[in-house]
């Protein structure tokens, strides 16, 4: 037989006894939670919280109070420009009627002239119609500048449009009332550029 020996042959190991669990004792204190921040450190944090909450309400009251100011201010100056811009156009119109009626009224004088030449034109000379022509644009020129005749015949007799020259009696008309009219009025829109030259019952 061979001198080795076989695996079977060979002692097992032993295999040590299980050890018994250590008793547990129920008196010993289980372990500490982790430690929570300290109540007094949250509140800490909470009162710098809100004093940030009200440091930013503030601020944002003082942008408001100034954009409120911004625009109150911006609203003042539009409205500013608004009335310079009115009060430059009205004084522009105002220098353009006076230029105008100042205009007008040197050229009255040559008015007066063309309305005697053609009551006094003769009915058979054809020149004439040429003076009532030049007349009806003259006229049609005035009117479209805004002059009007201002009415005086027959109307009572009224110190801002009319200039009496005499009172005379008049038979079946009212006292105070224009009979007759010695030379035209004008006026350009509401200003009296010249008054008429009147005749008033006496």
């Amino acid at each position: 037989m061979s001198s080795k020996k076989t695996r079977r042959d060979e002692p097992e190991a032993e295999i040590p006894p299980a050890a018994s669990p250590e008793p547990v004792d129920a008196s010993a204190p289980e372990a500490a939670p982790e430690a929570f921040p300290a109540l007094d450190e949250l509140q800490k944090q909470l009162a710098g919280a809100q004093a940030r909450v009200a440091d930013l309400e503030g601020q944002l009251d003082e942008a408001q109070r100034q954009a409120a100011e911004y625009k109150d201010g911006w609203q003042r100056a539009l409205a500013d420009f608004q009335n310079y811009k009115r009060r430059l156009d009205s004084e522009r119109s105002e220098t353009y009627r006076i230029a105008a009626g100042d205009i007008v009224k040197r050229s009255l004088p040559i008015l007066d002239d063309l309305e005697r030449a053609l009551a006094a034109r003769p009915a058979e000379l054809a020149w004439a119609d040429g003076i009532d022509l030049i007349y009806r644009k003259w006229q049609a020129l005035l009117e479209g500048e805004g002059v009007t005749r201002i009415l005086a015949e027959g109307q009572p007799f009224d110190p801002n449009f009319h200039e009496a020259v005499s009172q005379e009696p008049a038979e079946g008309v009212e006292s105070g009332t224009v009979i007759g009219v010695l030379r035209q009025g004008y006026m350009l829109g509401e200003r009296v550029l010249r008054p008429a030259m009147v005749r008033v019952a006496q």
